[in-house]
Parts: C-alpha cells; structure tokens; sequence
C-alpha cells in the first residue's frame, strides 16, 4: 500500500504525535508498505527533514507558549492537494489534540475522498469534548464523575463537587493545562491556566485511586491495563519520560471487574460512535466503584503506548496492528 503519515502539527501534543510517528513510520516500511510524511504544520517532508524531525523525542514538558507560536506563525494552510496525499492509498493520523483529533482534519479527509485511520470528524469530535463525551457516558449508565462548566465560583464548587476538584481545558489531552485543586485558594490560578488552553474548562471530582485503561480494536474490547504513576495523577512526564510510571498489562483485577471495565469501554466506544480503535481510561475508588475519565479517539501508538500493549497482550504485535487499522480504514471507506 502506498501511505501517507500526518504528524506534528500545531497542538500542544505535537511532540507526542511526532513520537507516535517515529515508530508507525519505521514499522510500516518493515512490512514493505510505501510510506510518506507529512507534517500538517509545514508540509511533506524529504528524506533528510524526516529524519531530523523524527529523531527528536519527547520532552518532559509540553511545548512551550513560544515554542507553539513560532510553530503555528511558520504552519501552512494545510489541504490534501498541497500535500500529495490525494495519491495515498490510506492515510495513518498520528495526530494527537488540536486539528488533528478534534474533527477538523477527519472532516476535509472525508470532503476528498480519502481514507484515513480512526474515527470520522462527528464522533472525533465528541471524544475530545470532555463536556459533551460525559453527558453521553452518563446517557449509555457509564459512571463518570460529577463535572460543571466554567465560570464557576469556589462556594458553588464546594457545594456540587467538593474538594479536592481536577480543573482542565474541556478539549485538550495528555493532561495538558490539568490541575488538581485542593482548596479555594488555588482554583483562580487553576482556571486561568485551562483557559490559556480552550475557550471551555472544566471543573471535576477528583476520584482518588487505581487507574486503568481499555483498548478496543475493531469492536472487542482488549486485555485491562492498569497504569501506576508517582504522582496522584498520570501527568505528561510520567506519560511520555522513561520510569515515568509502571504501565502493568494484564492488569492485576478479578476477572469480573476486568469484565466490567471491558464492558464500558465498548459502552463508550459505541455512544462516540468511535471507529476501528480508541482507549477508554477509568478510575477506581476506594470502595471499588469504577469512574469513566475519558475516551481517546487517536490514542499514543508507539510500540510501548498503551493500546499497542493492550494489543500484544492479545497477541497481535505493533506491525500487525498498524497493518489491521491500515486496511480497516480502506474497508471503511
């Protein structure tokens, strides 16, 4: 198959989507697919700019205000007939936050024709909407944590949610702008910096506890992961920094509550109206009760990411799920 890559971009994750696409790149030329790559914020890319810009890695923090600035002041206005990717056969999103997850980019690929890996711009949408995907998990009997929308004053919060609450831009991901806040004090701070992120913030109970996660490919649910961090929360650098935190697979559960976690996962999977693959992330109390946090439309896919070990775990390899989500985007379309 001839293939195009999209990477990089413009949103705070662009580091994360050139991580994914520095080893997607690498494991479909392995099984003799031809492959390109495009950034979405400057273009195809030849030999030698690839080369340099996939070898950079990902840095404990996101990138900077400035950095993203300088990134988005050089970005081109980004079409399929710019970019050659009209003579793709399929093209592979890398693309993690922004343009690239939201809808916008799934929307123009749909306008010309093309088929591309993950889900379509409605339920892309959706997913990175953490106000809109909760009401939605609350519609299919999902649990997730009570939620309000900014503005919100600290006596309404304290009243609906109490404290400790999680504060977030409602369209972002790795945990970007996310602050966890204890006391009334700190929540100005806290919204000011999600607002620097979205125009929407989120305030949410903070669900202390055991985190897990839940791959699903092409309408099955995989094998339950449990994610143990340092911290009270799985933040950027724990993500994306080695040691940053123990990524346990198949997680350590009785077999019914893997059952249930499998369960919501396809729950969720399905009331997004999610495509070929996505990865569902949960909380579990104290008291054993199990709390929807979100779902990922276009989740990290390097070989140690989490639904590609989910996936080994079953018994399909990094390849051959690069393989199976290529040639189901051609049945799709």
């Amino acid at each position: 198959m001839k293939i195009a890559v999209l990477f990089g971009g413009t949103s705070e994750e662009r580091d994360v989507s050139i991580a994914s696409a520095a080893q997607i790149i690498p494991a479909l030329r392995g099984l003799g697919h031809e492959v390109f790559a495009v950034d979405t914020a400057t273009g195809r890319l030849p030999p030698a700019d690839e080369r340099r810009l996939l070898a950079s890695g990902v840095a404990p923090e996101p990138p900077s205000t400035t950095a993203m600035e300088q990134v988005r002041g050089r970005a081109i206005a980004f079409a399929p007939s710019a970019t050659d990717i009209r003579s793709a056969e399929v093209v592979f999103l890398a693309l993690h936050g922004g343009a690239g997850e939201d809808g916008r980019l799934q929307a123009m690929l749909d306008l010309a024709g093309l088929a591309y890996t993950g889900s379509n711009h409605i339920a892309s949408a959706a997913a990175m909407d953490k106000d809109l995907s909760k009401r939605l998990f609350r519609s299919a009997s999902i649990p997730t944590a009570d939620w309000m929308m900014a503005p919100a004053v600290a006596a309404d919060i304290e009243s609906a949610l109490g404290w400790p609450v999680v504060v977030k831009p409602s369209k972002q991901g790795s945990t970007v702008g996310l602050t966890v806040v204890r006391e009334a004090a700190d929540l100005a701070a806290a919204l000011t910096l999600a607002a620097s992120f979205d125009d929407e913030v989120m305030v949410e109970k903070f669900i202390a506890g055991r985190e897990f996660t839940v791959g699903v490919l092409n309408g099955a649910a995989l094998p339950v992961g449990e994610i143990i961090s340092p911290g009270e929360v799985f933040d950027y650098q724990a993500k994306y920094q080695v040691g940053g935190a123990r990524e346990v697979f198949p997680a350590d559960l009785p077999l019914a509550e893997s059952a249930k976690l499998q369960e919501y996962a396809l729950r969720a999977h399905r009331v997004l109206k999610l495509g070929a693959y996505s990865r569902v992330d949960f909380r579990r109390d104290a008291n054993g009760g199990f709390w929807c946090l979100e779902a990922n439309s276009l989740p990290g896919m390097t070989a140690t990411s989490l639904l590609p070990q989910a996936a080994l775990v079953a018994g399909i390899t990094f390849p051959e799920l690069l393989e199976r989500i290529c040639k189901g985007a051609i049945r799709r379309r």
